[in-house]
């Protein structure tokens, strides 16, 4: 019953009751609606509303966001957002240690980098969910001294204490990471992203060669990159388009640099926009890019790949799994990303099969499996507890 890939969510659901877990608490350090939410966000938001429509009590810990209330519910599920980016973890841990929030009989921790040590502090069924190992990533959010004992806290001093843990990812090559920092290959289960039905195929694509990007205008997403490559493939493909969607803390150094190459007239910075209008923007494209340093899953191109849109992307982990190399889009090395640009818009009965094949893949991935997946690899540790 709690093999991932055969549970039924009801089923798992109701055995976790008779076994005495019915209230789940969850630990992440940024909800849904922050600013900077993204894929990770998104993620757990698909399992605890599913969790929580298949009878399970969930209180959804997490930091302050601007733009809303402290205490609220959603899709069925809890939230607690307290505390800033980094006093959230100290304050949540004392909270559960101090049943604050009333008592939890299993926990699911999200570890983004900053782990929250569950295992130290607690004692009953848990899982931690890690969607990708930072990495590189370090040194584009903090300085060199503070980069390397983030880095260090991550792979080096974190994994001594979740090495007996389960750990939930959603990629094979995050598991193959996390297996060569020291982890239990028994004890990291992939899990893939699901697939929103929400995004479909429909309409035409533009009359001109176009192509979308999409995410958090944040270093790791590295969209000056993007930028670059479609200026490079557009020395061959003179009527290129591409639109940035997204907001976040970069965008003023994106406008100036669109600025400065002159470039207002064929890239625009659409910022956030609602799902009606992202999927019509991925149904029109062409291709949908990233150039994304680290993943644990591009959500983006998944979307896309269900709107009939195949991809060209950096080749990195996460990507590795959203796409299908030559199948359902292409993965190169980061110089290569204009050229291969270029190579697809220029190619259209390849690019035609690139989209049939990123279709029928999406449609083989569901955010329920993905819910039933991450449930299972807690309803194992509880059997295991139970010696049963």
């Amino acid at each position: 019953m709690s093999d991932p890939a055969t549970a039924d969510l009801d089923s798992l659901v109701a055995d976790l009751g008779r076994r005495g877990v019915r209230r789940l608490h969850s630990l992440a350090w940024r909800d849904l609606d922050d600013p900077d939410a993204g894929g990770s966000e998104l993620h757990l938001d698909h399992c605890e509303r599913r969790w929580a429509a298949a009878g399970l009590e969930i209180v959804h810990r997490t930091s302050a966001s601007p733009s809303g209330d402290a205490d609220l519910a959603r899709a069925g599920y809890r939230i607690v957002r307290r505390g800033g980016r980094h006093t959230v973890f100290p304050r949540a841990t004392l909270a559960e240690l101090t049943g604050r929030y009333g008592r939890s009989d299993a926990l699911v921790e999200v570890w983004n980098g900053v782990p929250w040590f569950s295992p130290v502090w607690y004692r009953r069924p848990h899982v931690t969910v890690v969607h990708h190992v930072h990495g590189p990533m370090w040194d584009q959010m903090f300085p060199g001294p503070l980069a390397a004992v983030g880095r260090g806290l991550e792979t080096r001093v974190a994994p001594v204490f979740y090495r007996s843990t389960s750990i939930v990812t959603p990629s094979d090559a995050t598991r193959a990471e996390l297996i060569a920092l020291g982890f239990s290959g028994d004890s990291v289960t992939s899990i893939p992203n699901g697939h929103d039905p929400r995004f479909t195929p429909g309409g035409e694509k533009t009359s001109s060669p176009s192509i979308v990007a999409v995410g958090r205008l944040a270093p790791v997403k590295r969209f000056d990159l993007v930028i670059s490559a479609a200026a490079a493939a557009r020395r061959r493909i003179p009527d290129l388009t591409l639109t940035i969607v997204g907001d976040g803390a970069l965008r003023p150094e994106l406008e100036a640099q669109v600025a400065r190459a002159d470039a207002a007239h064929w890239i625009s910075l659409a910022g956030r926009v609602d799902d009606a209008e992202l999927i019509e923007i991925y149904r029109r494209s062409w291709l949908v890019v990233s150039g994304s340093l680290a993943e644990g899953w591009g959500l983006s191109l998944t979307e896309a790949a269900g709107c009939g849109t195949a991809a060209v992307a950096t080749d990195i982990g996460g990507h590795r799994s959203s796409v299908v190399d030559g199948e359902t889009g292409v993965l190169v090395e980061e110089s290569r990303l204009g050229a291969a640009i270029a190579d697809l818009l220029d190619d259209h009965q390849r690019r035609a099969a690139l989209e049939t094949r990123a279709l029928e893949r999406a449609r083989r991935l569901s955010w329920d499996a993905t819910a039933t997946g991450v449930l299972a690899c807690l309803h194992r540790d509880v059997v295991a507890r139970d010696g049963a």
